[in-house]
């Protein structure tokens, strides 16, 4: 939710669904654990965080992250979603990221993969269906035939400042027992002392668990009930992942897990206000401090098991003009602040708009991270801390890694100790010669053009060399042969596997797959399925840093031009895309004044929308394309490569090189003149 409304955020982490024991303890977070976690959502993430969009990324998040955390997935009733904020329904998962059948699919192939999926548990309070104007109308509802229904007792008596005690007198209600913390007037707050409350919760939490199947909860705004309801209800079914939204200072963050008997972790905020301060004040010296709860004399590192660390979540983003919201963001050094949180002890938890924009620097930073072994209880050590730069030591099981971030990054390890494996704007890593591990320059991904890559040996022994394949076979000591520092060309898709290799052993192999795709102009279409509305409005613009328009001012161009796909209507209009950073967003609407959409985008491919449930006011989307079947897009029969002759877009062969702008064939390949 909103910062404005409640303090939202943490994130739930689970590997395992394990079955409803209610004598069992849960263990609030696995100690030794070297997992990385993605919040796979921001806030109006309506497109990115549709389950069928994540679904289809799943070959690429798998590999990196152990979990990923995701919005409250219960219906909420349409007009007032606040991202699943306001939750009306436990066991209906028909939300605005997808239908039921979408959540489970999308849950079950990244299972598949290795990497849970965080349920976005709130239980602080719930909405109501709102019938007539009443407070307390909650749905009944019916769970392996057992039906479930709150009531007004089950609403704390001092809700909403004591508005709801003066509706449910005038009305004839009675209200349940007084809140027991922080109250929370955007929907009514659940009395936890309550039975049936217990109750309900705890079917609801096994639906979650073990019937759709999510690995763990992250709990939002657990400073509006006591931490001994947490205790009983991870235990109920021995969640093995569980992280509370407490946002505190450490001591009162540290309290509350003990108030859970240690049955859930805490996102550790000083962690994230520490690097904001660094970052934003330019002053490295306070990565240093001692306030957040992965801090080595922090009750002698005894609370880096429960502790989440972040550098940026929804709450804090620029959200823009969003009414009554103070934005928090990182200003600045955005690749410094994950380069930080990815060395660090803790479970670090990588936000999806970094992820997004700098996804390949932070590959190669879990990269590291997990080849060194550093894991939530790792130690470490500070080698150096200035205005100008902070240098930090992680040991590993591994090894060790080395991170210097900041504007100076003048601290310049022994090369007889370490090796520098990664070097970006304001952050380098160092890997000990210890860890014993082949190392290559570039992460797994899809790139342009040809790249070169760097094999190094991270090794002890100074006279290692490395093998390596292209075949995705595993190297032995017949393979090709190279000596540490050399640089190979990728030019084909391929998966390299390189290992050391020592005194004629072959060890530590690792492996990355590399996709050659070169950038063609081309169009992407935006397809929006009729709405039903009286007139249909494209506004539209570029990502370019200028915010050009691109269908006009608002609310941009009544569109008209209409499709029959699979018997239904869709409105449709074109765009030119004719560079690799080249997208733009779009909004739809009803014209001046009118209802609209929420922001989509960004766009570089056809697109298929229809729209969804309204939040704040505005309509989100759908994002049908993975749905969209039996659409026949026309094919080019090309030139081999080997062939100089130019070709018009319809394979007719010209005498000559075109001198008219447009986009030929030439050499098997799009080229815009």
């Amino acid at each position: 939710m909103k910062r404005f409304y409640h303090y939202l955020y943490a994130m739930l982490f689970a590997l395992t669904a394990l079955p409803c024991a209610t004598s069992a303890q849960s263990q609030g977070w696995p100690a030794n654990y070297g997992g990385v976690m993605l919040q796979g959502f921001s806030w109006d993430s309506y497109v990115d965080t549709q389950w069928s969009n994540l679904e289809s990324q799943a070959d690429e998040l798998s590999r990196y992250f152990s979990l990923i955390w995701v919005p409250q997935s219960g219906n909420c009733n349409s007009s007032y979603n606040q991202m699943g904020y306001t939750p009306v329904y436990y066991f209906d998962q028909n939300s605005s990221f997808g239908t039921e059948a979408q959540l489970r699919s999308m849950i079950k192939t990244f299972k598949a993969k290795g990497t849970g999926i965080i349920a976005d548990v709130v239980i602080n309070h719930r909405n109501v269906l709102g019938v007539n104007g009443s407070w307390v109308d909650y749905p009944a509802e019916t769970y392996n035939n057992v039906t479930y229904q709150m009531t007004s007792t089950d609403i704390t008596g001092n809700d909403d400042g004591g508005k709801t005690k003066t509706w449910a007198n005038a009305n004839g209600y009675t209200l349940g027992h007084n809140d027991e913390g922080e109250d929370w007037s955007g929907c009514r707050d659940l009395d936890h002392k309550s039975s049936n409350v217990q109750t309900i919760i705890k079917a609801y939490e096994n639906f979650l668990l073990n019937d759709l199947g999510y690995t763990g909860f992250r709990y939002d705004m657990v400073k509006g009930f006591w931490g001994s309801h947490i205790r009983d209800y991870n235990n109920a079914c021995s969640v093995p992942f569980s992280v509370g939204e407490n946002w505190s200072s450490n001591a009162t963050i540290k309290a509350w897990i003990d108030s859970t008997e240690k049955t859930s972790a805490a996102f550790d905020f000083q962690f994230r206000y520490a690097v904001r301060d660094a970052i934003n004040s330019s002053d490295w010296t306070k990565l240093g401090t001692s306030q957040y709860l992965v801090n080595n004399n922090y009750n002698s590192g005894s609370y880096k098991r429960y502790a989440v660390t972040f550098v940026e979540n929804h709450d804090m983003q620029d959200r823009g003009t969003t009414s009554g919201y103070t934005p928090d963001p990182i200003k600045k050094d955005t690749l410094a602040a994950n380069a930080f949180l990815l060395a660090m002890p803790g479970t670090p938890c990588v936000f999806l708009t970094h992820w997004k924009t700098y996804k390949e620097n932070i590959k190669a930073m879990i990269n590291a991270r997990k080849a060194a072994g550093v894991q939530n209880t790792s130690t470490y050590s500070n080698l150096r801390s200035s205005a100008g730069h902070y240098a930090v030591l992680v040991k590993g099981t591994n090894g060790d890694l080395l991170a210097d971030v900041g504007s100076d990054m003048s601290y310049t390890p022994s090369t007889a100790t370490y090796v520098k494996v990664l070097s970006g704007y304001h952050y380098n890593y160092y890997l000990s010669k210890s860890t014993e591990t082949p190392w290559v320059s570039k992460p797994s991904g899809t790139y342009e053009k040809a790249f070169d890559v760097t094999l190094q040996a991270v090794s002890a022994d100074d006279n290692a060399k490395l093998v390596y394949t292209l075949d995705g076979t595993d190297p032995t000591a017949s393979s090709t042969v190279v000596d540490n520092g050399t640089t190979l060309n990728i030019s084909e898709d391929c998966t390299l596997k390189v290992g050391l290799l020592s005194n004629g052993t072959v060890k530590n192999i690792i492996s990355r797959d590399y996709v050659i795709k070169a950038f063609e102009p081309h169009t992407a279409t935006v397809y929006l399925k009729d709405p039903s509305w009286t007139t249909v409005y494209f506004y539209a613009w570029a990502n370019d840093g200028k915010a050009t328009t691109l269908l006009g001012g608002w609310p941009g161009t009544a569109i008209t031009a209409t499709k029959t796909i699979n018997g239904d209507t869709w409105y449709y209009r074109s765009f030119d895309i004719n560079s690799k950073d080249y997208s733009f967003n779009i909004i739809f609407n009803m014209g001046k004044n009118q209802m609209q959409t929420v922001d989509i985008g960004p766009i570089t491919e056809d697109k298929y929308y229809e729209i969804g449930a309204t939040t704040n006011g505005k309509y989100t989307v759908n994002d049908l394309t993975s749905t969209i079947t039996g659409i026949t897009t026309p094919t080019i029969s090309r030139p081999a490569t080997g062939d100089n002759g130019w070709y018009t877009i319809s394979g007719v062969r010209l005498s000559n090189e075109p001198t008219l702008r447009g986009i030929y064939i030439h050499q098997g390949k799009k080229v815009t003149k």
